[in-house]
């Protein structure tokens, strides 16, 4: 499919800019791991201190990577499988504020402003300039949303009685359960922060701003995950070379993450004492609901893959697995996505002990929780990222994939390095490892009274994994660079490998249109978040001054 010379710009700079920015993120993930394993034992290296790397990690990799990433496949998704392009103006003012916001936030990161992690948790106090480039990001990703409904209403007006696209349905459920989710954080930041970053306000309701935080937090992973399942669902099976067992499962996932992505977020708050048992309960059941869509996409998924590999000659009841395309250079989408869905059963099984509220008591703010997330946002997650970010630079430019051999072991170096980085943090937060500590300081460090000697096994084997995730990125970079500036040529268009279904589906009312699910995903939010917002307003304390990282006397 040919697009547009400007819809062809917007989606290249839009995965150009937060891969370039990756290089800075994923080199302050090494440092974490080293600092961690205490084979540094100071403060700051190279003018950035360990708390300012910690933040631009998690914000370059978290938050502007996906972002400028979702908004990017989403005009690609929209355009190929409506026919029909989205707006001009709308992609280009989108892009100009994202990218105006990244850079605002960006500098103050740098210049050691705004070290407040990506939680950004008062009270610690980032530059005014942080709060206005995070909203200004934010701000500029909801407008694409509105642009591809106008696509959307178009489509369906001109094909009545037809299923929405698969891939459309998911990017749309994805976009909607950011902007709902946003809404919250937009509002702390510039009610709630902004004017205490000013100083027109001397107190913040840390409480609040934590509530508000994670009413955005948690769905903020179903957005970072929604588009690797539009892939899983839209893509791997053709890739695998077979068919989609169920199409109708892949809506029904959907509708769920849309109905249950938002209203979970107290899970993170537990230890909160400002929100009542209750309300923690209710939150807990819902988190368990949010990992139904989960299992049957695992379902799905294995019955379509397995149908692909006897399809290719797959014989016995595991033989199909070897038939796979594992390492296929025309096909290493393939392997991204594996690698991914390989990394996404630990991930998910661990969240379940998260979502617990007695089990969460027991690895609160340990080293488990980055070992969890690791394996969700970077296993499915970035793995999706990376190569759909490289395969819309190869076919959108016509180039050939620069280095195709070391592209296809990527994957595999970036999953065993999780695996052993992963394992070493949950190992080591089962033993009181506390998470977003300068343990080379301290408990890692043997000249330190605090030194705690039973964490070098576990600090080690997660600085090893980190170490072969290093690597793995560094080979991504060549690859997805050298692409870019390849000179060998192919024919350059949009497009995607389609998948289709096993089985001809009827058409279900309820599962091709968004309304009903939206009336039931308010009503859900409403049931969860009024009693928590009323528990926070009757029982939180006075308001807290500001606390900087290199002062530990709050408001001095």
């Amino acid at each position: 499919m040919q697009i547009s010379r400007s819809l062809k710009s917007i989606i290249l700079i839009e995965l150009l800019v937060p891969v370039t920015l990756l290089v800075i993120g994923i080199y302050h993930g090494l440092m974490q791991t080293l600092y961690r394993a205490g084979m540094i034992h100071r403060a700051s290296t190279a003018r950035l201190d360990y708390y300012q790397g910690l933040t631009l990690h998690g914000v370059i990799n978290a938050i502007v990577l996906t972002t400028f990433f979702a908004v990017a496949f989403g005009h690609a998704t929209m355009a190929f499988f409506l026919k029909k392009e989205p707006g001009r103006r709308a992609g280009w003012t989108s892009l100009a504020m994202m990218t105006g916001g990244t850079l605002m936030a960006a500098w103050a990161m740098l210049s050691g402003k705004a070290s407040v992690l990506y939680t950004f948790y008062p009270p610690l106090k980032a530059h005014p300039l942080f709060y206005l480039g995070t909203a200004l990001l934010i701000a500029g990703s909801w407008i694409p949303l509105f642009d591809w409904l106008y696509l959307y209403k178009k489509w369906k007006r001109e094909n009545p009685g037809r299923k929405i696209p698969l891939a459309v349905l998911g990017t749309l459920v994805n976009f909607i359960i950011w902007f709902v989710c946003t809404l919250a954080v937009a509002y702390e930041v510039l009610v709630l922060l902004l004017p205490w970053a000013l100083g027109w306000a001397p107190t913040v309701n840390v409480t609040l701003s934590r509530t508000l935080f994670w009413f955005f937090g948690h769905a903020l992973v179903y957005f970072w995950l929604l588009p690797a399942y539009v892939m899983f669902y839209t893509m791997l099976p053709a890739l695998a070379g077979g068919k989609l067992y169920s199409d109708m499962v892949g809506r029904i996932a959907f509708f769920i993450f849309l109905l249950f992505s938002v209203p979970v977020g107290v899970h993170h708050q537990f230890s909160d004492p400002g929100i009542g048992g209750s309300s923690k309960l209710t939150q807990s059941l819902l988190t368990f609901g949010v990992a139904v869509p989960s299992f049957l996409t695992a379902f799905t998924l294995s019955a379509s893959l397995e149908y692909a590999g006897r399809k290719r000659g797959g014989s016995g009841l595991f033989g199909w697995i070897g038939k796979l395309p594992f390492f296929d250079k025309d096909r290493y989408l393939f392997g991204y996505m594996i690698c991914g869905l390989i990394l996404f059963i630990p991930g998910g099984l661990t969240g379940i002990v998260n979502a617990s509220y007695s089990l969460n008591g027991v690895v609160h703010n340990t080293a488990w929780l980055p070992g969890h997330f690791h394996m969700t946002v970077a296993g499915p997650v970035f793995l999706a990222i990376l190569s759909m970010s490289l395969h819309l630079i190869s076919v959108l430019k016509g180039k050939k994939v620069f280095l195709p051999a070391i592209n296809t072991i990527v994957p595999y170096l970036w999953m065993i390095g999780v695996l052993i980085f992963s394992t070493g943090l949950m190992w080591g937060g089962l033993m009181g490892e506390p998470r977003r500590t300068n343990m080379g300081l301290t408990y890692l460090n043997p000249k330190s009274s605090l030194f705690h000697p039973q964490w070098v096994p576990s600090t080690t084997l997660a600085a090893a994994g980190g170490i072969l995730m290093f690597v793995a990125s560094v080979l991504y970079f060549i690859v997805f660079f050298g692409t870019f500036f390849n000179r060998r040529r192919t024919v350059a268009g949009l497009t995607f490998p389609e998948s289709r279904a096993y089985h001809d589906e009827p058409l279900v009312p309820l599962l091709n249109s968004f309304r009903p699910w939206l009336v039931v995903m308010l009503f859900i939010i409403a049931v969860a978040y009024i009693p928590a917002l009323m528990d926070v307003i009757r029982y939180t304390g006075p308001g807290a001054p500001p606390h900087l990282p290199g002062n530990p006397l709050p408001g001095r």
